[in-house]
């Protein structure tokens, strides 16, 4: 005797399928916000807003266990945050270097090399 799987309601999926339809619309529509770290922000937010969505409803994971969440979750958070310590170490390198070694902000551009061509005979 087979026994069947827990089914969950069609209308979860239609509603998520609609939030994540208004997610991207308001994401392509800040393609009219002036360049800049708002703009970049809403479509980061919203890009992982969608993709929360997608993994939490539609690869079900928000009825896994616990312990499979934090599994699969815990290592790419992790790596948020040691990256963003680096990126934090990066600046503080720079700028200590810039202060104590008198190292310039911007290196000084080098002039073009001029060719100077010779008139031969021949």
């Amino acid at each position: 005797m087979a026994t069947e799987g827990q089914q969950h309601p069609i209308k979860i999926y239609v509603l998520i399928w609609i939030l994540l339809f208004v997610f991207s619309a308001v994401s392509y529509a800040s393609d009219f916000l002036d360049d800049g770290v708002f703009r970049a922000s809403v479509i980061l937010l919203f890009m992982i807003l969608k993709a929360a969505f997608i993994v939490a409803i539609f690869m079900h994971m928000k009825w896994e266990r616990f312990a499979l969440i934090f599994a699969i979750l815990l290592p790419p958070l992790a790596l948020l945050v040691l990256l963003t310590l680096m990126a934090i170490e990066a600046d503080y390198a720079w700028a200590t270097r810039v202060e104590y070694m008198g190292e310039p902000i911007a290196p000084e551009p080098n002039p073009p090399p001029t060719h100077q061509h010779k008139e031969s005979g021949h």
